[in-house]
């Protein structure tokens, strides 16, 4: 009897101390709001110059959010498009990428079946008005606002096309524009398939499946199938788990999600048929293979179904739910987190500059796939085979830039005409593009140059720079000598980015995609994998 008393006397404690706790938290949330609303009226009515409400709040806002993950943002009404474009895969408007270049605002890439393409504009073309106003000056955020709009609505566009010097209007209609999810599959040798996959959005497993059977069809000795998931910073996660079930068996539980409001906690298993449980898959992620990428490559390597190859993945392991505010604004914010099957959490969990910061697998705790290989959470996927990143000179980083190797191409393929189906390009005018190089205002600052700076006035600073003037001259010019060596010391990877440029004018998002194959060692890697079957068993084993 006395241990019951006691019991039931505990348990009003707690609850008198849970209502507490609620009670000081609703008053903390109540006093800091009326603080907020009394420091703003008194910089709106006392501050020495006139404020912009929007912007003062945006600040708060901002602050608030960023305080939190960076995936936590406020979505302001003039962002809302922007993030249409990112999380549903297409937007309503003319259909193409664009850049300001020079005074007016180029297109750089229409996409397929698109207004523009259908129109006849192409990549290089510069617009200069728009419905009769001009656009020179104009940003390209400015323009793109301006281009956007409803299905169904005109726009009349004067075109200037550089290369001809003909200018020309364009009448358009708007029209809801698909980005293009798969640009590209096929075999590529060896009986080895291959399916890009650049974003998870709608429709994203459906065109998998679609490309998946293809290649089926295609080759009927298909001996493994390659899904490069590279920069792909994911999307949608029903889609995540579509794709999974492409390949993984039905009723398989693949992610779970775990947060603060417990109601809100679920279970995603396969629902679906799957296409093929047994044909060898290699998933290929990088660095900037973030959130449903790794969930999609988590999963396969957890349940020992594929083999995942490249560099280390972003590491986000968390879901976000978008909640109306009114105004058409919108918060977006982190409500769970998300785990595979092994139990892990590939979230990072420290952020740097908005960025996650590297973990130490010693750091990182250990988990079993399904044959019990080790695998570890926290700061993303690691591969089963891994690869050192492919590295871009600075003077290739520099020639993309300052758009010369655009403007190049864009002169290079006037008055050329591509084959009726995607092939591989070869540029061999090397020695015209040095050429042209010279013709331009081309400099660039290298991080050795900016680091000299800093040392010639540390050596001011402490009285040294006589003593090691000389010594800072003669590295000085050695480091001019090595720029100007740096275009034809890099002519490997710059004829390489020449040639996706090209691929890109003739075929648009499946040219880029199919070029870019040519001279991928990642792919001749994944392909290595996938024939020598003895090494695929036992990188699962």
């Amino acid at each position: 009897m006395t241990k019951r008393i006691f019991a039931l006397a505990m348990v009003a404690v707690l609850g008198m101390s849970f209502s507490v706790y609620k009670n000081d938290k609703l008053y903390e949330i109540s006093k800091n709001i009326e603080i907020f609303v009394k420091v703003y009226k008194e910089l709106n009515n006392n501050y020495v110059d006139d404020l912009d409400p929007g912007k003062l709040m945006r600040t708060g806002i901002d602050a608030m959010v960023g305080s939190l993950d960076p995936y936590t943002n406020y979505i302001s009404e003039s962002q809302v498009e922007s993030y249409r474009i990112n999380t549903e895969g297409k937007y309503q408007g003319i259909g193409g990428v664009v850049k300001q270049i020079g005074d007016y605002v180029t297109i750089v890439e229409p996409y397929a079946n698109s207004p523009l393409v259908e129109a006849g504009i192409i990549a290089g073309d510069q617009v200069i008005s728009i419905n009769g106003q001009s656009t020179k000056g104009k940003s390209t955020e400015e323009v793109t606002q301006f281009v956007r709009g409803v299905p169904g609505t005109n726009l009349n566009l004067k075109i200037n096309r550089p290369t001809t010097g003909e200018k020309f209007d364009v009448a358009l209609e708007r029209g809801s524009v698909e980005i293009p999810n798969v640009p590209y599959s096929g075999i590529i040798r060896d009986h080895v398939g291959y399916i890009s996959l650049t974003t998870f959005t709608p429709d994203a497993s459906k065109n998998i499946r679609k490309a998946f059977n293809e290649l089926k069809d295609e080759d009927e000795n298909l001996q493994g199938v390659i899904l490069d998931l590279r920069y792909n910073g994911g999307g949608l996660l029903r889609e995540a788990i579509s794709i999974c079930n492409i390949f993984i068996d039905k009723e398989e539980e693949i992610v779970f999600t775990r947060g603060k409001v417990k109601e809100r906690d679920r279970n995603f298993p396969t629902n679906m048929d799957p296409l093929d449980l047994e044909i060898p898959l290699v998933v290929m992620i990088n660095k900037n293979s973030a959130s449903a990428s790794e969930i999609v490559s988590g999963v396969i390597q957890d349940l020992d179904r594929g083999v995942i190859l490249g560099q280390r993945s972003f590491g986000k392991g968390l879901v976000q739910n978008t909640m109306d505010l009114g105004y058409n604004s919108r918060i977006k914010l982190t409500t769970s987190k998300y785990y595979i099957p092994s139990g892990r959490c590939i979230q990072g969990k420290e952020y740097e500059d908005g960025e996650p910061v590297d973990i130490p697998d010693s750091e990182r705790a250990e988990f079993k796939t399904r044959n019990g290989r080790p695998v570890l959470d926290g700061g993303g996927v690691t591969p089963d085979v891994k690869l050192e990143a492919p590295k871009v000179p600075v003077v290739l980083e520099k020639l993309k830039e300052q758009n010369i190797i655009f403007n190049y191409v864009t002169n290079y393929v006037n008055g050329k005409t591509a084959k009726e189906d995607v092939e591989t390009i070869v540029f061999t005018d090397f020695e015209d593009f040095k050429s042209y190089i010279e013709k331009q205002d081309f400099e660039y600052e290298t991080n050795t140059e900016k680091t000299l700076v800093e040392l010639r006035e540390a050596f001011d600073n402490d009285g040294y720079s006589d003593l090691l003037e000389a010594d800072l001259k003669a590295l000085e010019s050695k480091i001019k000598a090595e720029k100007m060596n740096a275009i034809t010391s890099n002519e490997k990877d710059i004829v390489i980015a020449i040639q996706e440029d090209i691929a890109s004018r003739f075929y648009l998002q499946k040219g880029k995609a199919y070029q870019k194959l040519a001279d991928d060692y990642e792919i001749d890697e994944a392909v290595n994998v996938l024939l020598d079957q003895k090494r695929y068993k036992s990188l699962l084993k």
